[in-house]
């Protein structure tokens, strides 16, 4: 799958989160790379910023949160295309809920770990 492909695949994935939570999101943006650092070469996807939960009066004039999603390890995981539609889904959503707050031991429970 071409990197364009994947891309689309993201883009796809955003357009189905419900437009009530696209709304909530604020100062974030979304990245597709080939690889993760190499120590952690199975990393699907990554969110680096403050979650919603946590800003207070002090957030303000600070880079966008950035949710990136990764090609490389996705495309290795997966065996068909309809997997990599549904893990990439997945995948998104997971970051996303990061950026809202939600940890990992609740995104597993809820089945998007």
């Amino acid at each position: 799958m071409t990197r364009e492909q994947f891309e689309e695949l993201v883009s796809q994935a955003l357009d189905r989160i419900p437009p009530e939570l696209m709304r909530l999101m604020d100062n974030v943006a979304v990245f597709v790379e080939d690889e993760p650092e190499p120590g952690d070469p199975d990393l699907l996807g990554l969110y680096e910023g403050t979650p919603l939960t946590d800003r207070g009066e002090w957030y303000a004039g600070v880079l966008p949160d950035r949710i990136t999603i990764y090609r490389g390890p996705t495309l290795r995981m997966c065996e068909t295309h309809e997997d990599v539609v549904a893990e990439t889904e997945i995948t998104v959503v997971h970051e996303i809920a990061h950026h809202f707050g939600i940890d990992d031991e609740r995104l597993h429970a809820l089945g998007y770990g």
